[in-house]
């Protein structure tokens, strides 16, 4: 009888690997069988080169806009391309890019990825004394390869539209600007964004701050772990600034919220290693009445304590 039993033991086990390692084959057989190339590049409208590792890439030269770095007149070949990349998944697909982007196109191609469930992953500088300025829009997303694809293209197009509306690039947000030294409220400002405001000549600043650890030791606000604002100008019209820390899962919400809010981004990037959790740190700018420009940073924190 223990025979049998034991007998029963193997070959169940045995099944059981064999079920297993047949799901295995099977994810593996999906993600061999790659990406539709010719779908992904009717989705774009851009030609697709597929590697030999299977990703389907596309890519955008920018010489639409005359650039010179230092001076020096820059070939768009030499570092002004926009791709992405698309890799089969378990589910579907990822995308993975980079968008060459002016100061003028960075909300339109926000605003875009975002109403195509695509996500703003990094917006930074690659260079010093470009004219005009250029800036790298990082992208990502996950699911359905074709819809994935349709939102690159809504992404590129947008820059493109911006360009065509505008050939030359913007030197500024537009509309009144504020001049410091004006009357502000910072008892209304901290009331509305719940924090504490810091009044200096000519400033209004409230922080939260946060805690971390660098390699094993705890840090917080004093080490630079910490979201602030800044406000100058007068209660009719101020200008804001400031620095919003987040972790991974917070960052896609936060932006969102800025957006939404009509607070411009202007940076996104981390500014530490090695510190647990990761953080990464995204740089804004709006002006506006304080009042409001008060509630629109409270409505971002309220979207980052949503997450926790």
């Amino acid at each position: 009888m223990q025979h049998v039993e034991e007998s029963w033991s193997r070959a169940s086990t045995v099944a059981a690997l064999a079920v297993c390692c047949a799901l295995l084959a099977g994810v593996s057989s999906a993600r061999a069988a790659g990406l539709d190339a010719a779908a992904i590049g009717e989705a774009t409208g851009a030609k697709t080169t597929v590697a030999d590792d299977g990703v389907v890439r596309i890519g955008w030269k920018r010489d639409d806009v005359a650039v010179t770095v230092d001076g020096v007149p820059f070939p768009a070949s030499a570092g002004l391309g926009s791709w992405a990349a698309f890799k089969a998944t378990d589910h579907g697909a990822m995308v993975m890019g980079d968008t060459v982007v002016f100061r003028d196109e960075v909300e339109p191609a926000i605003d875009a990825a975002f109403a195509h469930g695509l996500e703003i992953t990094a917006l930074h500088n690659h260079f010093f004394y470009d004219e005009p300025k250029v800036y790298f829009m990082h992208i990502g997303g996950h699911g359905d390869p074709v819809k994935l694809a349709a939102g690159v293209k809504a992404v590129w197009d947008a820059i493109k539209e911006r360009r065509r509306a505008y050939p030359v690039p913007a030197h500024g947000f537009g509309g009144p600007r504020p001049t410091p030294g004006g009357k502000l409220d910072a008892d209304m400002i901290g009331s509305i964004t719940g924090l504490k405001p810091a009044v200096n000549p000519d400033v209004v600043k409230v922080s939260r701050p946060r805690d971390g650890q660098m390699h094993g030791t705890p840090v917080g606000g004093t080490m630079g772990l910490g979201s602030w604002a800044a406000f100058v100008g007068s209660d009719a019209l101020a200008s804001i600034d400031g620095d919003f820390i987040m972790t991974g899962p917070e960052v896609q919400p936060v932006l969102h919220a800025m957006r939404h809010a009509d607070i411009h981004i202007v940076a996104l990037h981390n500014h530490m290693i090695g510190e647990e959790p990761a953080f990464y740190f995204v740089h804004f700018w709006a002006v506006g009445p304080a009042e409001k420009l008060a509630k629109g940073f409270r409505a971002v924190l309220d979207a980052q304590d949503a997450v926790k």
